[in-house]
């Protein structure tokens, strides 16, 4: 297959819009001879005549047209990727490939989501719900660019290979049936629900975060029930089967039966970051992405 030289193709272009090859290196800043050299090159790589002599001067010959042609299709298609690298450099194209966990992703990764495709719609973003042992496992392999997790289950910030990124403090409410004697009362503080029936996951986080919210307000809840979403857990309340902290981010799920109490004094946050790879932070791409995981949640707080 022949060797196209980009180059040289731009002198043979240079020349057809010049006229002449002493104006053809005072453009380009080459010389006579130079130009005559790269040119005749060309023509032994192409295996066709690309000049012929035309009284003093030369000019192209049919075969250069036909090459010139093509290589305008090739010239274009150059400037578009420059254009697109030039993008990708400032963030304004390219992926970013996210993994976050369950209530993240419709309270603050598909607003984030929107608001890209409205600033940078080049810049394509991936989505995989994954809970923070598998995000973290993603992170580190490749797999994906972003994880978000809860605070209390990421790494630390002791930890070589992520940098992390606080993005919001999520206010626990207390959901209660619209027929609890409690559902209305004012001032209501964890403490006050104390010797409930409680519904929360059997194992791992919501089971943790549960047991030290209470504990914190000075009891240990007892578990009426468990269920691992926010659909069933909230349907039980929905049923009087018991009371249950839910995040604010989980608002989505909200059922009519059910009231969701502000609590005071003692409202416990649970804490959502981010992560990166470590020095990943600081590419365009996913800098873009985390400034506007950043913008919602600053919204939401």
């Amino acid at each position: 297959m022949t060797e196209w030289d980009i180059k040289k193709l731009r002198i043979l272009r240079t020349l057809r819009e010049r006229g002449t090859v002493t104006a053809t290196a005072e453009a380009l800043l080459m010389t006579p001879s130079a130009v005559s050299q790269q040119l005749s090159n060309l023509a032994r790589q192409l295996d066709v005549t690309l000049l012929e002599a035309h009284g003093r001067r030369v000019r192209l010959t049919d075969a250069a047209h036909l090459v010139l042609r093509h290589a305008e299709a090739v010239f274009a298609q150059l400037e578009r990727a420059e254009a697109d690298l030039e993008g990708y450099a400032k963030g304004e194209t390219g992926e970013v490939r996210v993994g976050a966990f369950s209530t993240a992703v419709p309270a603050l990764v598909v607003p984030a989501v929107r608001r890209l495709r409205e600033t940078h719609p080049g810049l394509e973003v991936r989505v995989r719900e994954a809970e923070a042992a598998e995000a973290y496992e993603l992170l580190a392999d490749g797999a994906v660019d972003l994880a978000l997790s809860l605070a209390a289950h990421a790494p630390t910030a002791r930890d070589p290979r992520f940098a992390r990124v606080p993005l919001l403090a999520d206010p626990l409410d207390v959901a209660l049936p619209t027929h609890h004697p409690l559902a209305a009362a004012p001032g209501l503080r964890l403490a006050d629900l104390s010797g409930e029936a409680w519904i929360f996951g059997g194992s791992g986080p919501w089971s943790e975060i549960t047991t030290a919210a209470c504990e914190a307000a000075g009891f240990v809840p007892a578990q009426a029930h468990s269920a691992a979403g926010w659909t069933a857990i909230l349907a039980m309340v929905e049923a009087g089967m018991g009371v249950a902290l839910v995040p604010r981010m989980a608002a989505a799920e909200r059922r009519t039966g059910v009231v969701m109490r502000v609590l005071e004094a003692d409202q416990p946050r649970r804490h959502v970051v981010a992560a990166v790879r470590r020095g990943a932070e600081d590419g365009p791409a996913v800098g873009r992405a985390l400034a506007a995981l950043r913008a919602v949640a600053g919204e939401r707080a």
